[in-house]
């Protein structure tokens, strides 16, 4: 984000909390994170939360969703009063289950919350960075925040769409990094196609759902944030996600996958907050409930398959009407 707003002439202070990685940034413009992209001279890196955001009129938040938090509670105080704050993480918060539209106004003082946006969309970083087509989406429930994110981040390769369905762009975003690591599992274990059309299919139908339930567009799930990243992310061979199960298929344990990522898997923590949240509701999420069962009770791959298959027989379109 920070090397696509610099490309468009923007000045732009981007923070890291990984001193290796700033350092890096400032001697070479390179990181291990997008390899191979020379990271624009626009960008300046800095260690300092405080002067990252200092006078700056947009703040773009895109730490992994259980780090959101504390970030901007660190931050808050040092924001200029006019600054809008764009959210481009993707998750639902652990414990408290909050979106992060819901977090941001439980950290943010109320008179900030018409600046707040949320961005979305399937985007693989390194594809952005190299200057590859993406088309995204950002939601505000402030039609102006939205139009004016829109303008800031727009480029010849990278399409912004608008939406005010801020419950549903961000439940797309964070429930599809769940679905696609049972995807990566379907393909470790040699499953086939027909059950990973299956999969993506019916994984729509369980985001729709809940996101029904939560006061959510349907369509948004047919959407970019929705059909749209979801494909991205349990086919593509740069999702996080769908590496994490793919090396579950494989025979490998959680504990050992997790230990050795330098990236942080959304999906795995937030399979957990999903299937919790499912209970809460009382919306049936069959998939992301064995997803979180394989992860975090040691259930076997073959077995969750099992127990979804055996399901009783439904019509297909039940989730639009009933949970």
């Amino acid at each position: 984000m920070a090397h696509l707003l610099a490309t468009k002439g923007y000045p732009v202070r981007l923070w890291g909390r990984d001193k290796d990685v700033v350092q890096g940034l400032k001697e070479s413009r390179t990181t291990r994170y997008l390899k191979g992209v020379t990271v624009h001279s626009g960008v300046q890196a800095t260690g300092e939360l405080r002067e990252a955001v200092r006078d700056a009129s947009m703040v773009v938040g895109a730490v992994p969703s259980q780090f959101t938090r504390s970030v901007f509670t660190s931050l808050v105080e040092h924001l200029a009063p006019d600054a809008n704050i764009v959210i481009a993480s993707k998750g639902i918060e652990a414990g408290s289950l909050m979106t992060m539209s819901e977090m941001m106004q439980d950290v943010l003082p109320i008179e900030r919350h018409g600046r707040l946006a949320y961005l979305s969309g399937p985007s693989f970083a390194l594809e952005v960075a190299r200057g590859q087509p993406t088309a995204v989406t950002v939601a505000a429930e402030n039609p102006r925040i939205a139009r004016t994110v829109q303008h800031w981040f727009h480029s010849l390769y990278f399409r912004v769409y608008t939406s005010f369905d801020v419950v549903g762009v961000e439940l797309g975003g964070a429930l599809k990094n769940v679905i696609a690591i049972a995807a990566g599992a379907l393909e470790g274990i040699g499953a086939g196609h027909n059950i990973q059309a299956a999969l993506i299919t019916r994984g729509i139908a369980e985001m729709t759902r809940l996101g029904i339930k939560r006061g959510a567009n349907p369509l948004t799930f047919a959407g970019l944030t929705g059909m749209g990243d979801l494909i991205l992310t349990c086919t593509g061979q740069l999702s996080r996600n769908r590496t994490v199960g793919l090396r579950l298929g494989r025979g490998e344990q959680i504990a050992d996958i997790l230990k050795g990522m330098d990236q942080v898997a959304e999906g795995v923590e937030t399979s957990r907050s999903a299937y919790m949240l499912g209970k809460r509701e009382g919306v049936e999420l069959p998939i992301m409930e064995q997803v979180y069962r394989v992860l975090h009770e040691g259930k076997s791959i073959k077995q969750a398959i099992h127990d979804i298959m055996a399901r009783e027989l439904k019509a297909e379109l039940d989730y639009l009407t009933s949970s």
